[in-house]
């Protein structure tokens, strides 16, 4: 397995759960522990049913935060230009006052990951519209609105490295 894939999508992490991993993809059984953690795919397919999804929550766990006014699934944001989710808050002057607009976009590569990802990556892009930077208070905030959020990142990661070695595989 490529060190580099690793040390690109697992940054940051110990060197026994590089191992795991590693293990795991020359065993052939990443896909299956993958598949095995999250069996379902979502129904979240349209920009208006991603609104929903992230005013509810954001309704659920920061009712004080900015409304949002477009949220949207985005197919500029990629695994290779290493972003998932876009918080933006777009200002213009309208009738002599300024308005700020709130945006979440989200990579549209998770219309098709599980629904574990994809809450994690709109917690994550939520979060920021309290805290701006990714601090503690920013992982709490995130863990706050769902608690399995270690774990969430941690497999998409993994996840995402899955596809790359099988994109690299079948290159």
């Amino acid at each position: 397995m490529s060190t580099q894939l690793i040390q690109r999508y697992l940054p940051n992490y110990p060197a026994h759960l590089h191992a795991q991993i590693g293990q795991l993809h020359a065993q052939g059984q990443l896909g299956v522990y993958l598949q095995q953690r999250y069996p379902q795919q979502h129904a979240i397919q349209s920009d208006k049913a991603l609104y929903d999804f992230c005013v509810d929550l954001k309704q659920r766990y920061l009712k004080n935060a900015p409304l949002l006014d477009k949220v949207t699934f985005d197919n500029r944001l990629t695994i290779e230009k290493q972003t998932l989710g876009l918080n933006t808050a777009i200002s213009r002057v309208q009738g002599g006052k300024l308005k700020a607009k709130k945006e979440i976009r989200i990579s549209a590569f998770f219309k098709t990951a599980p629904l574990a990802f994809l809450k994690m990556i709109v917690v994550h892009e939520l979060a920021h519209l309290k805290e701006r930077d990714h601090d503690k208070a920013f992982y709490q905030l995130c863990m706050h609105m769902e608690p399995e959020y270690p774990q969430y990142e941690f497999d998409c990661r993994v996840y995402l490295l899955w596809q790359a070695l099988a994109n690299t595989t079948h290159s």
